[in-house]
């Protein structure tokens, strides 16, 4: 029991390190990759939601998002109930994590951070912060030298291990060396595969794409919409503007 408490904390941690040097990480670890945009496809957001639900609310809340939001994605309240209900008894509560907040503080020093608008506080130079998560959640590698005994690319010397390791196995990044002023670098060039995962590569990086795809929706679930609606707003107004102008001509063709 301690141990799975201590490797929730540490989950929590890294993410509070995270917020608070998301910038940096960006800086100091490689260049990040462009994550897929599915917000708007309702399967892509359903895994997300699972995946976001069995990973992530073991340690982190997410306090501003309720469960019967999910009925936007398609969801019913029963399959809700029945498939993602694990730290509530009510369709109507908001997301919350499993640890107890106060004895995660009292054990290990802070609470996890809260992850509702994580995907839209996060951004820098590299790109969004969806293209952060998703870099981040894929470039996990075996680092027998930390704590954990894992490291992370897009943020070196990171703190929490790798909790989706039994979905991607193990793997080790390579690396070319060239010159720069005069000192060997190394850059990164790939990975290798050292055990299999339950997903190959392929299926881990869409199943990471669904993940964060799902972690922007839930930062503004109404932004689709908005969209939506915003494009009907301009044609609107577009149109009217024409129909003024040619009244106006109407108007004052009369009048010289």
């Amino acid at each position: 029991m301690m141990k799975t408490l201590k490797k929730m904390a540490l989950a929590g941690l890294a993410v509070v390190a995270l917020s608070a040097t998301g910038l940096h990480a960006a800086t100091t670890g490689i260049a990040w990759d462009k994550a897929p945009n599915n917000t708007n496809d309702v399967a892509a957001l359903q895994n997300g939601a699972k995946l976001f639900v069995n990973y992530c609310l073991n340690c982190h809340s997410a306090a501003y998002m309720r469960y019967n939001r999910l009925r936007d994605i398609g969801l019913t309240e029963q399959q809700i109930k029945d498939n993602l209900l694990f730290a509530s008894d009510k369709v109507g509560e908001t997301m919350k994590a499993a640890i107890d907040p106060k004895q995660a503080k009292d054990w290990f020093g802070g609470t996890p951070p809260d992850l509702t608008v994580v995907a839209r506080s996060r951004s820098g130079p590299g790109g969004t912060g969806a293209d952060y998560l998703y870099t981040y959640l894929r470039t996990y590698y075996r680092d027998p030298g930390t704590a954990t005994g894992w490291n992370n690319l897009a943020f070196p010397n990171v703190a929490m291990p790798h909790v989706l390791w039994e979905l991607s196995g193990e793997r080790m990044p390579l690396y070319d060396e060239k010159m720069e002023h005069g000192h060997t670098v190394k850059v990164f060039k790939g990975w290798q595969q050292v055990t299999p995962g339950t997903m190959t590569p392929l299926q881990y990086d869409q199943s990471m794409g669904d993940l964060v795809s799902y972690m922007q929706w839930m930062a503004e679930p109404a932004q689709n919409t908005r969209v939506r609606v915003g494009v009907w707003v301009l044609m609107f107004l577009l149109m009217f503007t024409f129909v003024a102008w040619r009244l106006n001509a109407a108007f004052w063709k009369d009048i010289k």
